[in-house]
């Protein structure tokens, strides 16, 4: 029988049927999974095939799991060479940000779109407490929603509080499988009660003394959307560690460097110190924003070399 994962708890899986029925699912033996070297063989959105267990309805055994689509990972916190899988088969992936209390730096939000692109998933920028905007954030925002837009990102503002933005993000997600993300304290869970006002999860306040967020996910979870889709809650994300892309391949990963890498005088080139940069010449110029540029230096700086 096919059925869809919609949560990991490490061991045991809960996953739906086709039917809509819910099981509570284990993998039969290991599962050899080719070029991929992850600490969760089976993660949330995984398409599978299930055996109901003999003298438990509510039990399933995974026998199969279909080919990904694609899937988002992020370096696994215990590994530094292996990769936790963090979702599959997303049609998109939404970034709670925030500008204050907790402050989402440009820098987390760069690495995150170097994720997005890699493995080919659309992401969609959402900032959340506009209702503590001073007028430092909302230039602040104003300035962000500028350089990404200008790139092909789309940028919503959004305030659970006052509840705006709200119905812009409930067309973005009709129908489609959703993956939202963003560090601990920016309000995901809020935003799921928001979206999903028949469902309540737990929500925290932002820790005080350190202005960062409380963890309220521990793994990730698949829910359906009362409109059409699914969304998937992923535990709040201090750190992005991007694994399995060289320093070669960074820049491929910035959609305004990949515009102009092919104008660089050697293919090798890392917009570094090299002579005849089209990439560099176009942050002078302007076309590239210094900000960004600076995070892809930052990025490439992160990146080591062994294990590729």
């Amino acid at each position: 029988m096919k059925a869809l994962v919609y949560k990991s708890t490490g061991s045991w899986y809960v996953v739906k049927s086709q039917d809509g029925a819910l099981y509570n699912a284990r993998m039969k033996g290991k599962f050899k999974m080719d070029g991929i070297t992850s600490t969760n063989p089976i993660t949330v959105g995984d398409e599978i095939d299930i055996a109901i267990e003999e003298g438990d309805e509510q039990s399933a055994v995974i026998t199969h799991i279909y080919d990904r689509r694609n899937y988002i990972n992020r370096q696994s916190p215990a590994h530094k060479y292996q990769h936790h899988i963090i979702a599959a088969n997303i049609d998109q992936t939404l970034l709670i940000c925030t500008l204050r209390d907790p402050r989402t730096s440009q820098g987390f939000i760069d690495r995150f779109l170097v994720a997005a692109e890699a493995y080919h998933i659309p992401a969609v920028l959402v900032f959340n407490k506009s209702d503590l905007h001073r007028e430092k954030e909302k230039l602040q925002f104003e300035e962000r929603k500028a350089i990404y837009e200008a790139i092909g990102y789309t940028v919503i503002l959004m305030s659970i509080e006052k509840n705006e933005g709200i119905k812009d993000i409930q067309q973005i997600l009709q129908h489609k499988t959703s993956l939202i993300s963003g560090h601990s304290g920016v309000g995901k869970s809020s935003f799921i009660n928001a979206v999903m006002p028949a469902f309540a999860l737990k929500t925290q306040e932002v820790s005080g003394w350190s202005g960062k967020g409380l963890h309220t996910t521990t793994f990730a979870e698949m829910f359906d959307l009362p409109f059409g889709g699914r969304i998937i809650d992923t535990p709040g994300i201090r750190e992005f560690g991007l694994v399995d892309i060289s320093k070669q391949e960074l820049s491929h990963y910035f959609p305004e460097m990949r515009e102009v890498i092919t104008d660089c005088q050697f293919n090798n080139c890392l917009h570094i110190n090299e002579p005849g940069c089209a990439v560099k010449a176009a942050v002078e110029s302007g076309k590239i924003n210094v900000e960004r540029y600076v995070s892809y230096y930052n990025i490439l700086d992160s990146i080591s070399e062994k294990g590729y």
